[in-house]
C-alpha cells in the first residue's frame, strides 16, 4: 500500500532537507547552549565565529543555533547545511524559561526547523508541554517542523535516563504534536529500541554531558543508532573537543554509517 503524508510539501521539503543524507539520519551539530548550563562561557561557545567555521569545515547536516548567532555569522554557510533555530532559554532548575523566538522570526531567517527545549515531571510541567503545543500549532501554519529537546526530570530536578521516563517525555511530546524528538538515550538498548518502536515520528539522540573522551561520548550515539535512534544533536562533546573537525567527522561514521566508536576515532584522525 502506498504510504500517503500527512505534511504539507513544505514541512515535506524542510524534512527531507534534515534527513537528506542517504543513511536518512540526521548529525547536527548544536552551538545554542549559551544559559542553560548557568556556568559562564567555554571557549567553544565564546569563540563562536571560529567553533561555527571549525563544524562546518566537517559537512555536518545541519546546525543548532539561537536566531542572533545565525542572523550574525550562518551567512556564509547559507544552503550548505540545514538551519535548525533554537527558541529555548530554560534550566532543568525552572530558573530560566522563556521563549527567544517566534515561528515567523524562525522562517523569515530561513530556517528548515525550531527546536523547542522541555523539561517534563515537576511542577513547571504542564507549562512546557503547553509551550511545545503552542510552537507546533503556529509552525503547522508556516509549514515549519518542531523539534522538541525534551528531558525528564527527578523530584530535584535533574535530569534522569530511566527508560520509564524517556518513554513518558516522548509519549508527552508526540502526543503535543511534534515533528522530531530529540531526547537521552535510557543506557538499556532493549528498552530503548521499543520507544524507538512505539514513536510514530523520527527520534534522534541527545549528545549528552559533556564525557572523559571523544570515545565515550560517541559510544552512546552508536549504541542509539543501532537500536533506531536516527541520529543526533550533538552540542559538548563537538565544541567542547580539542578537534572540533574530527569530532563531528566522528559523528557522521556513527550516525551515517553505523561503525562502532572505536572505528569512528579511527576514520575521522582524532586524538581521543
Amino acid at each position: 500500500m502506498r504510504k500517503v503524508s500527512l505534511m504539507g510539501l513544505g514541512k515535506q521539503i524542510r524534512m527531507q532537507r534534515l534527513f537528506a543524507h542517504p543513511s536518512h539520519n540526521l548529525c547536527s551539530i548544536a552551538i545554542d547552549h549559551f544559559i542553560g548550563y548557568n556556568v559562564g562561557l567555554p571557549p567553544g561557545l565564546r569563540h563562536t565565529g571560529k567553533t561555527l567555521d571549525a563544524i562546518m569545515s566537517a559537512q555536518p547536516d545541519a546546525v543548532t543555533m539561537h536566531k542572533g548567532i545565525a542572523s550574525s555569522l550562518w551567512g556564509r554557510y547559507a544552503g550548505q547545511a540545514a538551519l535548525i533555530v533554537q527558541t529555548s532559554a530554560v534550566r532543568a532548575d525552572d530558573s530560566a524559561m522563556v521563549e527567544l523566538v517566534t515561528v515567523e522570526e524562525a522562517i523569515r531567517l530561513g530556517a528548515d526547523a525550531l527546536a523547542v527545549a522541555a523539561f517534563l515531571r515537576g511542577s513547571a510541567e504542564a507549562h512546557y508541554i503547553k509551550v511545545v503545543a503552542d510552537f507546533v500549532r503556529e509552525g503547522a501554519k508556516w509549514e515549519l517542523p518542531i523539534i522538541c529537546h525534551v528531558y525528564p526530570r527527578d523530584a530535584q530536578n535533574n535530569v534522569v535516563y530511566h527508560p520509564e521516563d524517556i518513554a513518558w517525555v516522548v509519549h508527552c511530546m508526540v502526543e503535543a504534536g511534534v515533528d522530531i524528538v530529540k531526547v537521552p538515550y535510557c543506557g538499556d538498548p532493549a528498552a530503548h529500541a521499543q520507544i524507538v518502536a512505539d514513536c510514530p515520528v523520527p527520534m534522534v539522540a541527545a549528545g549528552g554531558p559533556k564525557q572523559p573522551t571523544l570515545r565515550d561520548a560517541l559510544n552512546v550515539l552508536a549504541e542509539a543508532v543501532s537500536v533506531g535512534v536516527r541520529g543526533g544533536t550533538v552540542g559538548r562533546n563537538v565544541w567542547g573537543s580539542a578537534d572540533i573537525p574530527a569530532a563531528v567527522r566522528a559523528y557522521k561514521a556513527v550516525i551515517h554509517d553505523g561503525v562502532s566508536a572505536d572505528e569512528a576515532v579511527r576514520l575521522s584522525g582524532a586524538v581521543d
